[in-house]
């Protein structure tokens, strides 16, 4: 099969993603209040300090009960006094006896079973009775019974999202070890980008790649510094010495294929990049390029060159940028591909594609439908595509068919 697709040299969408985590050292390691930690990456190991609960505690606002066995319904015991949440329970409970207790509160020595108000008749200031039958220990939180001490509550490479932050607090973890987040910069380059509605009438174009990076990396909490260059060599020399010291990353779009206008690669190899992999066999994106650039002995700046069409630069940012930050952040295995079933054939290419779908579940099963307007320049199906999936090179795809994918983020 001839065209571009068959190109020589060519190595695999998975080849580039080894060949992208074996070359990425992770950076280095620092220590904030857990509250600072919010959508960063554990560096260490945590372990739980207490145990969860502290102590055994009611599980409602009811009332702490010393019996001998279950209690049937009618049974009457004395209310000796209450408990709340934050007081100590220095009493001990005799059989017969009960105390007023409200959720949260330590359970008092000697309680056998905590009934809940709503079963419960206040005969008396100081008598109870119980309306249903009660088992032993109902409503009580053991001490541990969630966490216990020395238990290991989060792993290195944990995600802090507020979940994680919310069960670390509890467990009173006040500062955590995270990777350093990226600095990251972006160069857009390209003469053809419109600055205003009456460049369009000069034959460019509006910026769609700059608002697109931007977005990517707000919805992952991602500080980026964006630049415009235009397509000068002088220019993008200058702007790499000024970067490639500063910055972990810098991601650029366009420049990067074989015209005579395309400097990216050269200037990058010049600057002292040393390339880790140029072109994959996927459409779209095949110029992808990415090289490092030693700053110092243990610290790098990663390229990441993407073609200039924004459709290749969505792809690019959502399987190669996404796995270079998480990469620089500890994780091993950042992309999580899942299968689904295409609803439709598809026909066979040269290259592996990679298909801006929908995807919906429907009777328990994933089922992927892909959307019109593929091609590399167009974005519009991106309003309604929830999923990048992959479709094998020189393969017809027929219906029923199960495909990689990932979920993208909006």
């Amino acid at each position: 099969m001839s065209g571009c697709g068959a190109e020589s040299g060519l190595i695999s969408l998975d080849q580039a993603l080894d060949k992208m985590i074996t070359a990425t050292p992770c950076l280095e390691v620092e220590t904030l209040q857990l509250q600072q930690g919010l959508h960063r990456y554990l560096a260490e190991d945590i372990y739980a300090g207490i145990d969860l609960p502290l102590f055994s505690q009611s599980a409602v606002d009811g009332y702490a009960l010393c019996t001998s066995g279950e209690i049937a319904a009618g049974e009457q015991f004395q209310l000796i006094g209450e408990i709340r949440a934050g007081q100590s329970a220095d009493v001990t409970l005799q059989r017969g006896q009960a105390m007023r207790i409200f959720t949260g509160a330590p359970i008092p020595a000697g309680t056998t079973t905590v009934a809940r108000q709503e079963i419960v008749q206040r005969m008396s200031s100081h008598l109870i009775q119980l309306e249903t039958a009660l088992k032993l220990h109902a409503d009580i939180r053991d001490v541990g019974e969630e966490i216990s001490q020395g238990q290991l509550l989060a792993s290195a490479g944990q995600y802090l999202n507020i979940g994680a932050i919310a069960a670390l607090s509890m467990a009173g973890i006040d500062q955590v070890q995270v990777y350093q987040q990226p600095k990251v910069a972006v160069l857009i380059t390209g003469d053809e980008v419109a600055q205003s509605a009456a460049d369009l009438q000069a034959g460019k174009i509006f910026d769609a790649n700059a608002p697109l990076i931007a977005a990517w990396c707000q919805a992952r909490h991602q500080p980026v510094h964006i630049v415009h260059v235009e397509d000068n060599k002088i220019a993008l020399i200058r702007y790499f010495q000024q970067l490639q010291e500063e910055y972990d990353v810098i991601i650029s779009t366009g420049g990067i294929s074989v015209g005579d206008y395309d400097f990216i690669r050269p200037v990058a190899l010049n600057a002292g990049f040393e390339q880790v992999f140029w072109k994959v066999k996927q459409k779209p994106g095949k110029p992808v390029l990415f090289a490092k650039y030693r700053k110092s002995a243990n610290k790098f700046c990663h390229l990441l060159a993407l073609p200039g069409n924004p459709a290749a630069v969505y792809v690019g940012m959502s399987i190669y940028t996404q796995t270079l930050l998480e990469v620089l952040q500890g994780q091993s295995q950042p992309l999580a591909w899942w299968t689904g079933q295409i609803q439709h054939d598809l026909k066979p290419d040269a290259r592996e594609r990679i298909l801006r779908m929908a995807a919906c579940f429907e009777d328990g099963v994933l089922k992927l439908h892909s959307l019109a307007k593929q091609q590399s320049h167009m974005l519009s199906n991106l309003m309604y595509a929830n999923c990048l999936v992959r479709v094998p090179a020189h393969q017809p795809i027929q219906k029923g068919q199960c495909l990689k994918g990932i979920f993208i983020q909006h």
